[in-house]
This record gives structure tokens, sequence and C-alpha cells, in this order.
């Protein structure tokens, strides 16, 4: 008889985790998708009883509390979910033999202004704004409590369910705006990787497979500003919007964003693995999967 791997998924409303749903289930795993309302990460007891009933191998946290600017001025919650959650994740995994994957950011990043070299999975930290701290913080603590564990950093995501905390993403709120209005003013100073949760999902299912702990990038080749991004958009979709590239200071945000957050995906190269797509074949598969393109 086949053994079928079992993963639960913390944080299952996310747009992530429904691609990780989608693809693993279609590989054979047995997914559960876990919403705050059955366990909250903060609770250590919702999360060893839930995690108990499901006996999962894999337990993927995908939740966080990833409102950049909002988290600014809440430092206190922001550490609570993308740090201490961690942990109390990581002793729960540690106790019942379970292997930890932790979704971070390109935003633990970003303080290095002069910065034009992709980070590599090895660089030091340096982050930004509190949200990037919480999660960088988060790390550690997965390093230090969970002995099996992936930590796997992200970037630009856009995924078919959207963002539940952000309410969509940002190639929808591009279509809605460039339709609705015919222009658009989108900054042209800050460069990352904007990342299809598919292609995540995909090089993720392979990583998971290695037993080759630690932590590694999955974000799509190549980089881009926002600006960029956005007019990749409108030129796919055959959209006659007008884009003007500002900068930063054009939109006054609470929290500071990376001039350049691109990270180079090194752990996946070295084990032969990195099935990442550039980020412009990422858009135009998700604009086909969703319905945009023929």
């Amino acid at each position: 008889m086949r053994f079928v791997q079992r993963v639960a998924i913390l944080g299952g409303k996310s747009q992530l985790a429904a691609d990780i749903y989608r693809h693993f289930t279609d590989k054979g795993w047995e997914v559960t998708l876990i919403s705050r309302e059955e366990a909250d990460v903060t609770n250590s007891n919702q999360l060893q009883s839930v995690l108990g009933q499901i006996q999962p191998q894999f337990v993927i946290n995908t939740a966080a509390y990833h409102q950049v600017d909002e988290v600014e001025t809440n430092p206190v919650k922001a550490f609570a979910v993308n740090a201490i959650a961690q942990k109390l994740i990581a002793d729960v995994c540690r106790d019942q033999g379970l292997t930890m994957v932790s979704v971070s950011t390109d935003y633990v990043y970003g303080l290095d202004k002069t910065r034009h070299q992709p980070y590599t999975e090895s660089d030091p930290t340096a982050p930004l704004n509190v949200y990037g701290l919480s999660k960088a913080a988060g790390e550690q603590m997965v390093r230090r409590y969970a002995p099996n564990h992936f930590i796997i950093r992200v970037s630009g995501l856009f995924g078919l369910a959207g963002s539940a905390g952000k309410g969509g993403n940002f190639v929808e709120t591009m279509i809605r705006l460039g339709k609705e209005k015919g222009q658009v003013k989108v900054v042209n100073d800050q460069v990352l990787s904007p990342t299809y949760t598919k292609n995540i999902a995909e090089n993720l299912f392979e990583l998971l497979q290695t037993q080759n702990y630690g932590t590694y990038h999955l974000t799509s080749t190549g980089h881009c500003s926002w600006w960029e991004f956005a007019q990749e958009i409108f030129t796919q979709l055959h959209l006659d919007v007008s884009c003007e590239a500002v900068g930063s200071e054009f939109y006054r945000t609470v929290a500071q964003r990376p001039i350049f957050s691109v990270l180079a995906k090194d752990g996946l190269e070295k084990l032969g693995i990195n099935h990442m797509n550039d980020w412009q074949t990422n858009l135009h598969l998700y604009l086909q999967e969703k319905g945009y393109l023929s």
C-alpha cells in the first residue's frame, strides 16, 4: 500500500495556502487547510490539539500579520503573530516529530539602500520596517526550536485566491484601476521579484521531498520595479492604460519599503530543483488561469 503524506496548512485562507492545497492534492498528498478560527497560531493549546488530531508529516505556516503599514504601529501584535507564534508551532512540531515549513519574506532585507545584488540565503538579515523585523525574529525562532524545518522566503505574491488579509493582489488592483480610470501612478524605485503562488507550490513540493532542511528563496527569476510590473500587466492584457512612474515619496506610507529586495535562489540551484519561472512567465500563466487570456 502506498504511503500518503499528510500536510496541515496554518493560515488556510491565504492565497499561497490555496495553491499549495491544489498542487499537493493533485500529487496525491492529503492536505488539511486550517483557518484562524480553527487554530489561532498564538494559542499553543489549540495548535497541539488540532495538529495532534490531524497527525501530519508536514506543518506549513502561511499565517502572518502582513499589513505592513498597520504593523508599524502594532509591533506587539506583529511579534506575537510573526515571531512568538513561530516558536509555539516549532515546539509542537518538535514534540510531535513533524517537519515545519515557515513562510518568510523578502522584507527581512532592505536596510541597505545601496544594494543592487540579489540577496543569498546566507546573507545576514537587515530589515527596514517592523514587519521585516518581526519576520526575521520568527525565522530565528524556527531555526532554534524546530529541528526539522524549511524556511522559505517569498516576494510580491499573486495567486488565484487573492490575499485574504489585503483584499486581492497587485495584479487585480492594477486591472481594476486600469479599467476604471484608464490611468495609474506606480512607484518605480522599489525593485523585487513578483511571484505566482502556484509556482511556489510546485517548487515547494519538490523541496519537501529532499529533507535538506534550511532556508530557501522561492521567488520568480528576474526582477522589476512595481511600475515595470504594472506595465507588463497592461501589455499582456492589451489594455490601453496610462501608467505613470512615480517615486516612493509620491505615496506617503507609515512604513518604509525596501528599495531593492531581490532574492537569489542558490539553495534550489544547489539541489538542482530550481524550477521558478521568470516573473513575466508567471504573470502570463496567472492571467491565463484567471481567464483573462485565451
